[in-house]
């Protein structure tokens, strides 16, 4: 009866499955996978104990490790600061008191909620074929054209690029809240100081939305970089012309379920994890310099 009565006891009995299912489906891959990164692992045999090996591999002996890197910053690099540019311009555009616009905003959020789906991606491909919308578009114009630009390494990487441009919905939502809560007695003042819509954007709007655009900016970059559907549907698990759309979660999983080298596939899953772990860190530590804080200044 005590042990019934006892906070702690109840408490830990509803968390138990949380707490078993997180330590089951959580902490354990993610301690063996760190153990796999030091073997030489294929699923079919014991793993064997190589130490430091498939890092080594990684950095000197692997070509195609290190164009899945330079694709993968490519990619990042280009996708979050246009999808983060176009969900701000529409956020601005959508912040209007006028009839319907809750329609709008939902039609524009709608492509977030399927954007990263086989179907959608399989489309894209569609899209972009050498008989694609893109090229019949390009045909009413007066503009012939029957390359395929996902088979063409200049452009294929550009294709998975715009796709994520296009999924800008959630970012838009998160920034057009940011835009609702900035005092419209702001503008009025900057209005009568003489200040035009130019100036009062980049003096009122991008200041207090910085703490928003951080946000978008660290959430949209880790989302880049692991980026996998698009890229495995559109190339067909194979990484494009060339290469060219060899994303780095895209190679990882070709060395783990193509391959099999799950150890390898793991020594590249916890440098991913590190690399990330550093390009947020850097983030934050640059945010100090353009993030405004209102309430307590500038940090």
């Amino acid at each position: 009866m005590k042990l019934r009565e006892n906070d702690h006891v109840v408490g830990y009995a509803f968390a138990a499955p949380f707490i078993l299912g997180f330590l089951l489906f959580i902490v354990y891959p993610v301690f063996s996978s760190l153990y796999y990164s030091f073997t030489n692992y294929n699923l079919l045999e014991a793993p064997s104990w190589v130490g430091f090996d498939n890092y080594a591999k990684m950095f000197t002996d692997d070509e195609k490790y290190a164009k899945s890197i330079s694709v993968t910053l490519n990619y990042v690099l280009a996708s979050v600061p246009l999808r983060l540019a176009f969900a701000l311009g529409v956020a601005m555009l959508l912040n209007k008191a006028i009839a319907g616009i809750g329609l709008y905003r939902s039609a524009y959020y709608l492509p977030s909620l399927i954007g990263g789906s086989v179907a959608v991606s399989i489309l894209w491909s569609q899209v972009f074929g050498d008989k694609g919308l893109v090229n019949s578009a390009l045909g009413l114009i007066g503009i012939e054209s029957s390359t395929s630009w996902i088979g063409n390494p200049g452009t294929a990487l550009w294709t998975l690029i715009a796709l994520s441009v296009w999924q800008f919905g959630s970012s838009m939502l998160i920034f057009l809240a940011g835009l609702k809560n900035i005092p419209k007695d702001y503008y009025e003042a900057a209005s009568v100081d003489g200040a035009n819509k130019v100036r009062q954007f980049f003096k009122i709007t991008l200041p207090l939305l910085s703490p928003i655009i951080l946000f978008n900016l660290i959430m949209q970059t880790i989302s880049a970089f692991m980026t996998f559907t698009p890229a495995y549907i559109i190339s067909r698990g194979e990484g494009g012309p060339l290469d060219e759309t060899l994303l780095y979660s895209l190679y990882l999983y070709k060395r783990a379920f193509t391959f099999y080298e799950m150890g390898y596939a793991s020594a590249m899953a916890w440098v991913a994890l590190i690399a990330i772990g550093l390009v947020t860190l850097l983030i934050f530590q640059s945010s100090r310099y353009w993030v405004h804080y209102e309430s307590k200044g500038d940090r």
